[in-house]
This record gives C-alpha cells, sequence and structure tokens, in this order.
C-alpha cells in the first residue's frame, strides 16, 4: 500500500480535519478543558497543535527549531501558543480555518494524516465522541507507522509483536500477538496505552509497557 507522498494523501487529511472540526462545534468550557490522551494537554491545546503543524512551512518550523535551540518539545509549546486564541471559539476557529490546508512542518504528508487522526482521537476518546473512520485511511496510517520511528516511536515500539487487525487487511512483524481494531493498534502503536484494553493476545502488555518508549 502507498505511503503516499501528496495528492492522494492530503483529501484524506483535509476530511479528517473536517470531522474533527464539526464533532467539537458547540462544546462547553469544561469540555475544552478536559485533559486530553497528550499527557498535561488539554483538548483546547491539542487543536491549537494541530492547527499549529498546519500552519507551519519547512522554513518557519526550521527557524522556531533554531530559536529554541533544537529544544523539539519547546518548539512544540511555542506554535501551540500561537495558535490557541484568546477564547476556546477562536481555536476552533482557527482549526477551522487550516481544515483545507497543504502547507506542513518538513514531514512527509502521510505523517500530517497519521497526527491528525491519532491527536483528533487524543481528543475524541476523553470526550466521549465516537468517529468512524474509513477502513482504508486507518489501513494506510498503520502501514506508515510500522515502519516509522518519525515523530513517535512507533516501528520500535511493536518490534519483536505479530499486530493482526480484526476489522481490516493490516498486519505486520511476527513474535507474540497483538490483534483488534485497526484503531486501536494504530493509536496503541502511538503510545496510547489505554487503546490496550480493546486489543487480544500475548503481545498487549509488551505494547503496553513500551507505552513511554520515546
Amino acid at each position: 500500500m502507498r505511503s503516499g507522498r501528496g495528492g492522494g494523501v492530503w483529501p484524506l487529511v483535509h476530511a479528517e480535519r473536517a470531522a474533527l472540526a464539526d464533532d467539537l462545534a458547540g462544546l462547553t468550557g469544561e469540555q475544552w478543558a478536559t485533559p486530553s490522551l497528550c499527557a498535561g494537554l488539554s483538548v483546547r491545546e491539542v487543536l491549537a497543535h494541530l492547527t499549529a503543524g498546519a500552519s507551519l512551512n519547512g522554513v518557519r518550523w526550521l527557524a522556531g527549531v533554531i530559536r529554541c535551540r533544537f529544544d523539539f518539545d519547546k518548539q512544540v509549546a511555542m506554535r501551540l501558543a500561537e495558535q490557541l486564541g484568546a477564547t476556546a471559539s477562536e481555536t476552533h476557529d482557527r482549526f477551522r480555518h487550516v481544515i483545507t490546508s497543504t502547507t506542513k512542518p518538513p514531514l512527509p504528508v502521510i505523517a500530517m494524516l497519521g497526527e491528525t487522526i491519532v491527536h483528533a482521537e487524543d481528543i475524541r476518546r476523553p470526550l466521549g465522541i465516537r468517529h468512524d473512520h474509513p477502513i482504508e485511511t486507518l489501513t494506510r496510517v498503520a502501514e506508515y507507522y510500522r515502519g516509522s520511528d518519525l515523530v513517535v516511536a512507533a516501528r520500535r515500539r511493536i518490534a519483536g509483536l505479530r499486530l493482526v487487525a480484526t476489522d481490516g487487511p493490516f498486519a505486520t512483524g511476527s513474535g507474540p500477538l497483538v490483534s483488534g481494531p485497526t484503531l486501536a493498534l494504530v493509536m496503541a502503536t502511538t503510545g496510547r496505552s489505554v487503546y490496550c484494553d480493546e486489543l487480544d493476545g500475548d503481545g498487549v502488555e509488551i505494547l503496553r509497557d513500551r507505552r513511554d518508549m520515546r
């Protein structure tokens, strides 16, 4: 399956952003302040992070890295703050503004799709919002993460494990089995251990123990 370098993947990114924006319309202040699955970040802050990713080209990314003296976590925090806005409504409006953006840091487009899906679920899960992703989209993201440690240590996290989707064609690796829905496999692969509760097999606890791998 193609990992995607451009045009074929951007429409998927845009569709996932639009779905998330719709899901978050009308949230209360308390809901916006809900802790996300990203440690230390609220739902609102994760949305601002997604806006930052869609607003940051390679030149601005590099300038920020230099400004932050190659402290990548500091760079992420700085860009998030730039996009947060004064109110939750402004945070939401800023995200809506970048739904169809093709601006990105120096990452492959498929990585942007992965970031969008994973962070969207970081937001939705604590809010109890369910979204049915197209299985083709999820499979494409799962295929990307199985071979990449870019941004998150996905490939190393699943090393020595056999992952098998129960709702689609995705399968990879060898070793103790981890099976379940493709979305749960993607989220667990990127360190969201709460999704291990939706998985079965002898390898699940191994994967859960690797949640903090970087």
